[in-house]
């Protein structure tokens, strides 16, 4: 069993067909483009998914015949199409969801000087749908959509994983586990105590940027898998302090978004 086939099974799934072997080989060398990589060849394309060099580069050519892929005969190496873009502006103009929370999220952000995000879990990283940034304070880090947080360092993650089912949440602790093993132990009594934040009041509340605090809430929505909306702020105030005054906004904004998405979907 490859790398990547043993990643599959230990999310849980079936052993796929060989046909679907290959459509999920060919989506993990597009996930191996991340911000700052703009062109990577077979070689590194190989290390980044674990596949064998041939069979990145019979996937490749596939991609760069469906346009997914740019070839750079100089470089010897590969860039992401247009098309990928394409895909992601049809997924935010077509999200009702997204449609009715961003006006919510910027009022608030605007009227609190307050940075409102919305996020979906994708494995063991949380990825941005939306980000609103009116701070108080200028910060260095800038977050856009489709940007990736650590789930197992930040709120929005550990607010995910309270809300997520045994068999979901259980695998990945034992991937962080992994991950973290030198300061394991410490790291798991913070997600512990994330979780049953989030279980007693709605929210969980963290700091994995100097003077940055972040509180989540995870949302069920319908149909929709469960995104987490969180509210931030760069603060010399203690956590406590910060709580209290975030969680009033958080839990308001997260009710008004509930009620309108009910609304949209009649």
């Amino acid at each position: 069993m490859d790398s990547q086939e043993a990643s599959i099974r230990a999310r849980g799934r079936p052993a796929s067909t060989q046909a679907n072997r290959s459509l999920e080989r060919g989506i993990e060398i597009l996930r191996a483009f991340r911000p700052g990589s703009e062109i990577l060849g077979n070689g590194e394309l190989a290390e980044r998914t674990g596949l064998a060099r041939s069979t990145v580069s019979r996937l490749t050519q596939s991609l760069v015949d469906t346009g997914f892929l740019q070839y750079d005969a100089t470089l010897r190496a590969y860039r992401l199409g247009a098309p990928v873009l394409s895909l992601a502006h049809a997924m935010r103009t077509g999200s009702t969801l997204l449609q009715v929370a961003a006006p919510l999220m910027r009022d608030l952000a605007q009227a609190e000087h307050l940075n409102v995000g919305l996020a979906l879990a994708d494995r063991d990283e949380m990825v941005y749908l939306e980000s609103i940034r009116y701070g108080r304070r200028t910060s260095l880090r800038n977050v856009a959509a489709g940007q990736r947080v650590p789930m197992a360092l930040t709120s929005l993650g550990r607010a995910w994983l309270a809300a997520a089912p045994d068999e979901e949440r259980e695998p990945l602790m034992h991937q962080f586990a992994r991950r973290f093993a030198t300061h394991w132990d410490v790291l798991q009594s913070e997600i512990d105590a994330s979780i049953a934040q989030v279980r007693a009041h709605g929210w969980c509340i963290a700091s994995w940027q100097p003077e940055v605090m972040a509180i989540s809430t995870p949302m069920r929505l319908g149909h929709y898998p469960v995104h987490v909306l969180n509210v931030s702020l760069s603060t010399k105030a203690s956590i406590d302090e910060a709580a209290t005054e975030l969680a009033p906004h958080l839990m308001r904004l997260a009710g008004a978004i509930d009620a309108a998405f009910a609304s949209a979907q009649g």
